[in-house]
């Protein structure tokens, strides 16, 4: 049976209200950041453009890390956040197998950027070069597509944290919005345009209920601002895609942790407190629900990562013309095994031999959710991706790592 026209009508038009909605919101945070954000504190006074682009020594050495080695047909990579978490990890494994990988990473101090530089010397000895600067900065990214070829761009820079986005608004806008449609500007008029992934987040679910989160399910009641740009960068993403035909593939990451993890991360500051014999905070929902968390280690993270590249076609379009469809697409990265907290806090006391002094308190309206739960059936199908590390071994390796890297005398592990 037909559907009635004014009913066809009414999707149209409730089609575009919703667009020019999500057109304004962008817009406007764009507008705040260009307003009130001072352009210099995300990057370090060492990744001046002009001290970078006078460097010869400085382009050769991007040229020889955007080589692949040994695999025939390798990629030829620009990665940015190289200095993250999850990007020293995507770095060094495309690097292992041959890869050409150049590195790109402002090095700010949301977290102790000792952190980053010790990972971005792992990378050095990996032969990754790794470049000090900004993707806000389209004069180095121009820059870097003249010396490399890229085949594919892995965008991992962003501001991460959901709290963090109650004391520094603009910081968001500007690397999670702004940063992103830069880079998006110089790669649509590259030739060849490169296959983009990039990292969206499990928090664009939101305040959905239904469990597990599907990738079809709503996204559009976000908890936080930072989930609120991550929404923001897949419908910038969709558009660039439509209007350009660039290849792009968003992958929402459910918890990341393990080795060369971020401090702000709970179970990284939880290690470091019970260490420390300090009273750790847990939360809890209402009528004391348990907070849980889809927890996926980080070499899980790393294979969806790759299968999302090896997988990715190329872009249509060429300096900036689209010639064709190009694909879009956007997967869940979990664990699919949601862990309370408490339980997270239990296996970190066994593996430390140190009892917690817990604080429970209810949690505050600070942009959290209660729990996460990832469906990952279309990974698994369309990438390849089976995650294999249970919490606690993931851990295990994850303290591990935290001994040997904060014992005065201990060496640097290994990516």
């Amino acid at each position: 049976m037909d559907k009635p026209i004014y009913m066809n009508r009414f999707r149209y038009h409730f089609s575009i209200t919703k667009f020019v909605f999500w057109t304004c919101i962008f817009l406007g945070l764009i507008l705040l950041f260009f307003l009130h954000s001072p352009h210099s504190s995300s990057s370090t006074s060492d990744s001046s453009p002009r001290r970078i682009l006078a460097d010869p020594d400085w382009e050769t050495r991007v040229i020889k890390s955007g080589k692949p080695r040994s695999r025939a047909g390798g990629h030829r990579v620009l990665v940015t956040g190289a200095a993250g978490f999850v990007g020293t990890h995507v770095c060094a494994a495309l690097r292992r197998r041959g890869d050409g990988v150049v590195g790109l990473d402002n090095f700010n101090a949301y977290y102790d950027p000792s952190l980053k530089q010790a990972r971005r010397s792992l990378l050095e000895r990996a032969d990754v070069f790794v470049v000090n600067g900004d993707i806000n900065d389209p004069t180095l990214l121009k820059k870097l597509f003249e010396l490399v070829q890229f085949t594919h761009v892995m965008h991992l820079a962003a501001q991460a944290g959901v709290r963090y986005a109650m004391k520094n608004p603009s910081s968001y806008v500007h690397s999670n919005i702004a940063g992103f449609v830069n880079l998006l500007e110089v790669c649509k008029s590259a030739n060849p345009q490169p296959a983009i992934v990039w990292a969206s987040s499990s928090s664009v679910y939101g305040l959905n209920t239904k469990i597990p989160f599907s990738e079809k399910d709503r996204t559009d009641q976000p908890s936080s601002l930072y989930a609120a740009t991550k929404k923001a960068g897949e419908e910038i993403a969709h558009t660039y895609n439509h209007i350009y035909g660039l290849s792009i593939t968003g992958l929402r990451f459910f918890t990341v942790y393990g080795p060369w993890g971020r401090p702000d991360m709970a179970y990284f500051s939880f290690t470091k407190d019970i260490l420390k014999r300090k009273p750790i905070t847990i939360f809890e929902g209402p009528h004391h629900f348990s907070v849980a968390r889809d927890f996926t280690y980080i070499d899980d993270i790393v294979k969806g990562c790759l299968g999302a590249l090896d997988t990715a076609k190329k872009s249509t379009g060429s300096g900036g013309i689209k010639k064709g469809p190009a694909q879009l697409r956007v997967f869940n990265l979990g664990n699919t095994s949601p862990v309370p907290v408490s339980k997270l806090v239990n296996i970190l006391e066994k593996l430390l031999k140190v009892k917690a002094k817990k604080i429970v308190l209810p949690m505050p309206a600070n942009g959290d959710v209660l729990f996460t739960h990832a469906n990952i059936s279309l990974a698994q199908r369309e990438l390849g991706y089976k995650p294999t590390t249970d919490l606690q071994t993931g851990l295990k390796k994850f303290v591990r790592w935290y001994l040997d890297y904060y014992t005065p005398t201990g060496k640097k592990s290994n990516v």
